[in-house]
C-alpha cells in the first residue's frame, strides 16, 4: 500500500446550491449524489448481488461502528449507517497550491467550513483544471484523491465504495478519523483538525486492536506507523529547512536551486527508507512531484499528533475528558492555541 495516506476531505456542502458559482455547484450535485446513492448497510450486506468481499468488510465496520461508541465515544447518530457506490476510485480530488517560495499553502473561505488548505471537486478533470490554472499562477500545485470526507454530521454520511480498498485496519483507522471531525472542528485550523482526527484515529485503532486480541493486526499495524512516522520526520524536517530557506537572504534564483536540492534530497531519503522497510515505493503517494503544496498538505496530518496523544496522556486516556480538553484548546484564540500546543509537543517530547 502507498505509505503515504490519500488527503482526507473536510468538504462541507450546507446549502452550496443557492450559494451559486459553478465551483458550490459541482459541489451540490456531487454531494446530492453521495446521498441518493445511500443503501441501508444491513440490505446491502443481505443482498445476493453484494460481492463476499463488500460484505465482509461492511460487517466489519458495523462492529466497529458500535466500537466507536462504545469505547471511544464517538457520536452515536446516522453516519456510517448506509453504503454509496460511486463507481469510482476516489470520492473527490482536492487541489492544494503554495506559492513557489513558501511552504504556507494557499487557503479557501466558504460558509460553515471557514477557511481551509485545499478546494476539493467531485470531477477528476476539474481538479486538475484548477490545479493547472494556479500553476500557470506560479504556484506548486498538487492533486490528490481522497477516500472519504466528512460533512462535519450536517448530513448522515455514508461508507463509500472507495474506502474499501483499504485493508481491515487502516478501513477501521479511516473510520474513527472521519467520525473525529464531527466532534470538534475549528474554523480556520487545518492543521489543528486534522493532528486532531489523526490522534483520535490512532488511539482508537490501538484499543480496538488490543480489545480484539488481534496482536499479530496491532503489530503489522504498528509498524507501519513506525515507518509513516519516520517518513513524516523527514517531511518535516524538510519543510522547516525549506521554510528557514524561503525566508533569508538569498535572491530568488538561488532560492529554487537550493528548493530543488532539498526535495531532491527528500525524495532519495524516503527510497532508502522505504527499502530498509522492505516497502514498495515506486507509485509513492498519487505519482506526483515533491513540491511545497505536498509538504504543506501532509503536514497538516501530523505536525501536532504528538500534542494531542500528549493530551490524552494528561486526561488518563479517557475519552471523554480528552475531547472536552480537545475543544478548550481549539476555543483559544490562535496564537494562544498554537503556544499550548507547542507546550504539549515539546512535553511528549521528553517521554
Amino acid at each position: 500500500m502507498p505509505f503515504f495516506r490519500p488527503i482526507r476531505s473536510l468538504l462541507v456542502l450546507v446549502a452550496a446550491a443557492q450559494l451559486g458559482g459553478c465551483y458550490y455547484l459541482q459541489a451540490a450535485r456531487g454531494q446530492m449524489e453521495v446521498l441518493n446513492k445511500r443503501e441501508p448497510i444491513d440490505e446491502v450486506i443481505r443482498s445476493p448481488d453484494t460481492p463476499e468481499d463488500v460484505a465482509s468488510k461492511l460487517e466489519l465496520l458495523q462492529d466497529a461502528r458500535q466500537f466507536s461508541i462504545d469505547a471511544l465515544s464517538l457520536p452515536d447518530n446516522e453516519s456510517y449507517r448506509t453504503y454509496s457506490d460511486l463507481g469510482r476510485e476516489y470520492a473527490v480530488w482536492n487541489v492544494v497550491a503554495a506559492p513557489p517560495l513558501s511552504v504556507d499553502p494557499k487557503t479557501w473561505c466558504f460558509p460553515v467550513a471557514g477557511c481551509v488548505a485545499y478546494r476539493g471537486y467531485f470531477n477528476k478533470d476539474n481538479a486538475e483544471r484548477k490545479a493547472a490554472e494556479l500553476a500557470g499562477q506560479d504556484f506548486d500545485t498538487f492533486v490528490g484523491g481522497a477516500t472519504a470526507y466528512s460533512t462535519l454530521g450536517n448530513f448522515s454520511d455514508p461508507v463509500l465504495n472507495t474506502m474499501l480498498r483499504r485493508d481491515d485496519t487502516e478501513l477501521v483507522a479511516l473510520l474513527f478519523h472521519e467520525l473525529a471531525h464531527q466532534v470538534l472542528y475549528v474554523k480556520n485550523d487545518t492543521s489543528f483538525n486534522e493532528s486532531f482526527a489523526t490522534a483520535v484515529e490512532e488511539l482508537g485503532v490501538e484499543r480496538w486492536l488490543a480489545e480484539q486480541d488481534r496482536s499479530g493486526d496491532y503489530e503489522d499495524w504498528s509498524a507501519r506507523k513506525d515507518y509513516a512516522n519516520d517518513v513524516a520526520a523527514l517531511a518535516l524536517e524538510a519543510r522547516n529547512e525549506l521554510e528557514s530557506i524561503y525566508a533569508g537572504d538569498l535572491s530568488d534564483e538561488a532560492k529554487r536551486r537550493a528548493k530543488a536540492e532539498r526535495l531532491d534530497a527528500l525524495e532519495a531519503a524516503i527510497k532508502a527508507r522505504a527499502e530498509e522497510a522492505g516497502i514498495d515505493a515506486s507509485g509513492w503517494w498519487q505519482d506526483q512531484p515533491l513540491n511545497n503544496a505536498r509538504l504543506a498538505a501532509w503536514s497538516a496530518y501530523e505536525i501536532h499528533v504528538p500534542a494531542f496523544r500528549e493530551l490524552f496522556r494528561e486526561c488518563n486516556e479517557d475519552f471523554p475528558c480528552f475531547y472536552e480538553a480537545a475543544r478548550e484548546l481549539g476555543g483559544l484564540d490562535p496564537e494562544a492555541r498554537q503556544a499550548r500546543l507547542d507546550e504539549l509537543g515539546a512535553e511528549a517530547m521528553r517521554l
